[in-house]
């Protein structure tokens, strides 16, 4: 039986959320002021889809969990 790393699991959805509320953040208030919107969004999204790719495989690591020791 494996146990589940419920730590590694909210931490990893935390930073889901916080990648989706910065990427949504940076369409609606910065790409506007921007004098490189088109720059501004492509660098958004790599990093907020390089955060949430992290924390994706965090939670999927922590739902996999660790062999529980005898």
């Amino acid at each position: 039986m494996r146990q589940k790393n419920w730590r590694v699991i909210a931490t990893g959805i935390a930073l889901v959320i916080l990648a989706g509320a910065f990427f949504v953040f940076a369409m609606l208030f910065m790409a506007p002021q921007s004098n490189a919107p088109s720059e501004l969004m492509s660098t958004v999204g790599t990093v907020s889809g390089a955060a949430g790719g992290i924390g994706l495989v965090m939670a999927i690591f922590g739902f996999v969990g660790k062999k529980k020791t005898a």
